[in-house]
């Protein structure tokens, strides 16, 4: 039987669920968001065809699907945003997402929502510029972070400044099954060190990303995948491991780029 959706922040207004069981069979687990405050409400980085059917059903449990306001892709990837087609017909959302991937979005969805449904997916779309910012969401504001190259060339994150959490895509994600708070780092690494190393451009990205962060009121960091960090001082933790972790160019030479011809 299908779990609740995590509670991460309520005050009556505003709320933020996590969803992080939808994903069944050979898919690597994901967690979907979705924020509400008051009438509005936002997706965050709802998935393809394997998550849909299941999300969508959870997510009518707690809002108009008609009326959801925003979808957030905080990139290109299948796990992302691959059933936007779906989306897009069965909600009037908008969809956020980097500039560099607005063009590329309608490889994404069929013809026959033009032909016979008359949406055109890129007027659906608002194209954010590589510095992000801020929107209007009911009567708060959420911000667009800019986490270039972590691992996408277009990649953003989401901050709440209500909820003082920070929805941060593939940065922070473990390949573990839920979403409960990390309580012993140290032995977490083994959980993400090896996708960081390997989806993560570059040390200096990295480092560049939390020193930005650590100018911000974090209570709480979110990942796309995994496990979530909980509270200032594990968020500073895992900020001082970002910090000096070599991944990405650091670790190539010569030998990751040779041809074997026999």
């Amino acid at each position: 039987m299908r779990r609740e959706p995590i509670e991460l922040y309520s005050d009556g207004t505003h709320k933020c669920l996590l969803f992080d069981d939808i994903v069944t069979g050979e898919g690597v687990q994901a967690n979907q968001f979705l924020i509400l405050n008051g009438e509005h409400s936002i997706l965050l980085d709802p998935g393809g065809d394997l998550t849909y059917t299941p999300l969508s059903l959870e997510l009518s449990r707690h809002v108009d699907l008609k009326k959801l306001d925003y979808i957030f892709s905080s990139h290109q990837d299948p796990d992302v945003i691959a059933a936007l087609d779906k989306w897009l017909l069965h909600t009037n959302a908008q969809v956020l997402t980097s500039k560099l991937w607005a063009r590329f979005l309608p490889h994404l969805t069929a013809g026959y929502l033009s032909s016979s449904h008359g949406i055109n997916t890129f007027e659906r779309v608002i194209p954010l510029e590589d510095k992000g910012g801020s929107f209007r969401f009911g009567n708060t504001r959420l911000v667009a972070v800019p986490a270039h190259f972590l691992h996408s060339v277009g990649n953003f994150q989401l901050y709440d400044p209500t909820s003082k959490i920070l929805f941060s895509g593939d940065m922070g994600a473990s390949l573990v099954e839920d979403a409960a708070p990390v309580e012993d780092f140290d032995d977490h690494i083994q959980y993400m060190a090896g996708f960081h190393r390997r989806y993560m451009v570059s040390n200096k990205v990295m480092r560049l990303w939390a020193n930005m962060v650590r100018t911000m009121d974090v209570e709480m960091i979110v990942p796309q995948h995994g496990r979530m960090f909980k509270g200032k001082a594990m968020v500073n933790t895992f900020l001082d491991w970002v910090s000096d972790f070599q991944c990405g160019i650091d670790l190539l030479d010569q030998s990751n780029y040779s041809v074997k011809l026999d």
